[in-house]
């Protein structure tokens, strides 16, 4: 029987640290998931579009999206992503430190699959990645293209 092939889990986020203890965490769960990291919602769209250098770019089987970004709204984003009828079924986790009503009111208004509140502590961080990769990888069951 053939391995499966290893999934790909986008991660939306202007933090560099964010996003080095979520790629670290992920990789030391399992080596299976490939993981593209973008600090940009227009780069994001360009990589989701297959644009420029992305024009090759692979689907992704979940995306991580953390609202904050320099360059874009990530509600804007998320509203663009949910509205168009191919990446619509990409799972979004909205991945945030907004604990703000009315932002987790208006990504679960736009569909978000869900919204997790990240932590300030890295070690709190890496605890909270694991739990969405053992949900939403390992139990939940994703749709194929």
């Amino acid at each position: 029987m053939d391995a499966a092939p290893a999934r790909l889990i986008l991660v939306i986020d202007a933090n560099p640290d964010h996003n080095r203890i979520i790629e670290t965490t992920l990789h030391e769960t399992s080596g299976r998931y490939q993981i593209v990291a973008i600090a940009s919602g227009l780069e994001a769209l360009d990589f989701l579009y297959h644009r420029g250098i992305y024009d090759a770019s692979p689907r992704p089987d979940i995306i991580l999206l953390d609202l904050n970004l320099s360059d874009t709204d990530g509600l804007d984003l998320l509203a663009e992503l949910k509205a168009d009828h191919q990446l619509r079924r990409i799972p979004i986790v909205v991945f945030t430190l907004s604990d703000q009503s009315e932002h987790i009111l208006k990504s679960y208004t736009l569909r978000s699959n869900c919204y997790v509140l990240k932590s300030d502590d890295l070690h709190n961080l890496s605890s909270i990645v694991k739990r969405i990769e053992e949900f939403w990888l390992g139990i939940v069951t994703l749709p194929v293209e």
